[in-house]
């Protein structure tokens, strides 16, 4: 039978459970499907349009007003 030493002689411990402890604050839903912060920030802004149907087809598109 093997004899555990009273100090574990390997990589430092509390590093992990600083990890571990990281990923339990987590909310669950995160760990499995995450959003990464990179593209929360390149999200597009909605722009607002115009109904449909409020189209001025005698206008040419570049000089058509989408505000009215």
């Amino acid at each position: 039978m093997t004899s555990l030493p009273e100090q574990p002689d390997g990589p430092d411990l509390d590093e992990l459970r600083k990890d571990i402890d990281e990923l339990k604050e987590a909310p669950t839903d995160e760990l499995i499907e995450p959003e990464p912060a990179s593209l929360l920030k390149e999200e597009p802004t909605p722009e607002r349009t115009d109904a449909i149907g409020s189209e001025k087809w005698d206008e040419p598109a570049d000089e058509e007003q989408t505000e009215g």
